[in-house]
């Protein structure tokens, strides 16, 4: 779900405040979500993402 949110171009702020988690709870997923599907950053977590199909 995350994922998603920061595939539609939101904030961590406004991520956290959608799911009702903290900030730097949400910014520890979209690290590991980094780190995992090997992008550098925001944007290139959402198009690896869209080309894997997982969002």
């Amino acid at each position: 779900e995350i994922l998603q949110l920061l595939a539609d171009g939101l904030t961590n702020r406004q991520i956290a405040e959608r799911l009702f988690l903290a900030e730097g709870t949400v910014k520890n997923y979209v690290s590991n979500i980094l780190a995992k599907i090997g992008a550098r950053d925001r944007t290139q977590a959402a198009l690896r993402a869209r080309e894997m199909g997982l969002v």
